[in-house]
């Protein structure tokens, strides 16, 4: 079952459920007991080793096609 988070409005408290996926759009009660929580949009990132061994995000990025060798002289900057 998908993870789902939810945002009270009454108590402004931001909360996750385990639901199926055809009642991910129903309202929700939130910990406190407000009904009426809707679903908002989940935002995560994901990281993976790269082969030099450092931490890289996982996914497209504007530094993906960067050859610099650090941030610090990075022409996106």
């Amino acid at each position: 079952m998908p993870l789902y988070e939810y945002f009270c409005q009454r108590c402004e408290a931001k909360f996750e459920l385990l639901r199926s996926m055809s009642r991910s759009e129903e309202p929700a009660s939130c910990p406190k007991g407000h009904e009426g929580a809707e679903r908002v949009l989940s935002v995560f990132s994901s990281f993976t080793k790269g082969t030099d061994g450092l931490s890289a995000p996982v996914g497209g990025s504007a530094c993906a096609s960067c050859s610099s060798g650090s941030c610090s002289s990075c022409s996106m900057a």
